[in-house]
């Protein structure tokens, strides 16, 4: 199977269903460092990032916003001073999508490039 980090996101128009639980299973080794959170039976990927300072967060932030719009799927993005945290889900299915998967990867990238 190819790694998440190296794929692209689907256009999703809620006509595919949420991905099921082995495959959830299967794709989280990929992205270790996110928690499976369900709020009101709705499941998302959540994961906090520390930083040194806001502008720093900021930067992340915007990053991160950058490559939400190249692949067409967007977070929901929490800055604070010295931590960005991100949420990904895919809305039009109230769940999880493999793009959820790819997007986490891809956003744990953008953070391994700024951290020294």
């Amino acid at each position: 199977m190819e790694a998440l980090s190296q794929q692209t996101c689907l256009p999703c128009q809620g006509n595919v269903s949420p991905v099921s639980e082995e495959e959830i299973a299967q794709y989280q080794p990929q992205i270790p460092d996110w928690h499976l959170v369900r709020d009101n039976q709705i499941p998302y990927l959540e994961r906090s990032y520390k930083l040194p300072n806001f502008k720093q967060a900021l930067y992340l932030a915007q990053q991160i916003g950058e490559i939400a719009e190249q692949e067409g799927h967007h977070p929901t993005l929490i800055v604070e001073w010295g931590k960005v945290t991100v949420q990904w889900w895919t809305h039009t299915i109230k769940g999880l999508h493999r793009n959820d998967f790819i997007m986490a990867t891809k956003t744990d990238r953008i953070f391994k490039k700024l951290s020294p």
